[in-house]
């Protein structure tokens, strides 16, 4: 692999760019981004070639890393095969779901000829855009790829060395099996950190008594409330049944506080410590 284009100048697109740089020195990556002004930012964390020029990222590439929102990735494949060929060129993308651009990119990938291979590397921040971008943002991340469509172990081993150049340990699967898994240890404690924020956080002015529990349960509600609607949108077969899963958990707790009883509580609130902490 010579050329990367990553499309999409937002804090995964960005960092995939400087981690490259950093750590895959041999290998050419341009970075691609829709207004100019993220393209600057870009240029000023230092990725060294970012255009609003999408035959100019593109052309040329050997592999394409869709680093939009899962909604945009087919209007950008189709910008991009109208500059270029994209016979033979390797597809993946960063999305946190993997059914929706399977299905909604597979189509168009088999008749322009290209290969879509899909990746989740499970890292990120509540920070958002190329400002907050960094070279080590995958460092020891997993990052999760999906083959549904079974291109050779040549072509996976293609993109599972990007990955682990950067710093990520690597794991297949199905993309069902992704989105049920990711909506378990992903996705719900998104909702639940949003939940403890409109709860704990109800009356603004007594933020200031809040300690880092309170911090560092709701962190990641500071997440982009767009960018997150859309991910539990498309995932939202996938978290019905770990959601009523959570509600029966308060039920259950509610029940014990009204019974007083200590002992049944500490039972559940010690199962939730063992998970914890053998994470």
């Amino acid at each position: 692999m010579k050329r990367i284009a990553v499309l999409g100048s937002g804090l995964l697109g960005g960092s995939i760019a400087l981690a490259v740089q950093s750590r895959l020195p041999s290998v050419s990556v341009a970075l691609w981004g829709r207004r100019e002004q993220g393209v600057l930012q870009a240029r000023e964390r230092g990725v060294k070639t970012a255009s609003t020029d999408l035959k100019v990222v593109v052309e040329g590439a050997e592999m394409i890393v869709l680093a939009s929102p899962v909604g945009a990735m087919l209007e950008i494949l189709e910008a991009c095969a109208a500059h270029c060929s994209l016979e033979g060129v390797l597809v993946t993308d960063v999305g946190s779901v993997k059914m929706t651009p399977r299905d909604l990119l597979g189509p168009t990938i088999n008749k322009l000829g290209a290969k879509y291979i899909g990746s989740h590397p499970m890292a990120g921040s509540e920070q958002a855009g190329v400002s907050s971008a960094r070279d080590d943002l995958f460092e020891g991340a997993a990052c999760i790829i999906t083959n549904d469509f079974e291109h050779s172990e040549e072509d996976v081993s293609v993109i599972r060395s990007l990955w682990h150049g950067i710093g990520c340990q690597c794991y297949s699967t199905t993309s069902e099996e992704h989105d049920r898994v990711i909506a378990r240890i992903s996705h719900v404690p998104h909702i639940l950190a949003s939940v403890g924020a409109l709860v704990g956080l109800k009356d603004p002015r007594q933020g200031k008594f809040a300690g880092n529990g309170m911090r560092d349960t709701t962190r990641v509600a500071s997440g982009h409330p767009a960018m997150w609607a859309e991910i539990l949108m498309r995932n939202k077969e996938a978290l019905r049944e770990p959601v009523e899963e959570a509600v029966t958990y308060l039920r259950e707790m509610l029940a014990l506080l009204d019974d007083s009883s200590d002992e049944a509580l500490a039972e559940l609130l010690a199962k939730a410590k063992h998970l914890r902490d053998e994470l």
